[in-house]
């Protein structure tokens, strides 16, 4: 009889053994090729959350396994290496939008200004959370995939923004607030008929 394990890990949550981290750190390629198999599926999840664009994901990716090769040599180890793996894929999806001119400025106000109210009327694809995920600003997308799908605290992400915490609080309230909105608007009208009476 087959079990299934409640406590596997996935995505960074993932263990490396430290054989193979010492061996990556000495440039052995064969060890690096054993962490892209082991993170590249979380490392692309996470860069597609945020910047919503599967070859923008894919160069997030690239770009974080090449930055890895070097920089693993200089992991102490003070974080789990898959923390330290998200980290990088978060500053370099971060990198990614803002050279492409879509990180939005720091004033809550001004973030939301010119985002759609409602989605009334939008294609069957509308209930689809990337898709819903995408109308928002590049910033409180960030915000909201780093908090509520890879936990990061307020107080990390006050620290990742040069922010206080009040500052991912108010755009975190604000984007749960406006996908709800959008949620509401796409739900399809129900007409209750009037209960047939017998003749």
């Amino acid at each position: 009889m087959m079990t299934t394990r409640t406590d596997d890990k996935s995505g960074f949550a993932q263990d490396i053994d430290p054989l193979t981290l010492a061996r990556a750190r000495r440039g052995d390629v064969g060890a690096h090729g054993q962490i892209y198999r082991t993170y590249s599926r979380a490392c692309y999840t996470l860069a597609l959350r945020v910047v919503g664009n599967t070859a923008a994901a894919e160069d997030i990716v690239q770009d974080v396994f090449l930055k890895m090769m070097d920089a693993i040599r200089h992991f102490r180890g003070d974080a789990p290496f898959g923390s330290w793996l998200k980290r990088m894929t978060v500053n370099a999806a971060i990198d990614q939008l803002r050279s492409q001119r879509h990180f939005d400025p720091d004033d809550p106000e001004r973030l939301f200004a010119n985002v759609a109210e409602n989605v009334a009327g939008t294609p069957d694809d509308s209930h689809d959370a990337m898709t819903l995920l995408q109308r928002l600003p590049a910033r409180a997308r960030l915000i909201l995939v780093l908090h509520e799908l890879e936990g990061y605290t307020h107080k990390e992400l006050a620290e990742l923004f040069g922010q206080t915490e009040s500052y991912s609080k108010s755009i975190l309230s604000r984007s749960l607030k406006r996908l709800q909105e959008w949620l509401d608007a796409t739900k399809p009208v129900v007409e209750l008929q009037p209960w047939p009476t017998r003749s």
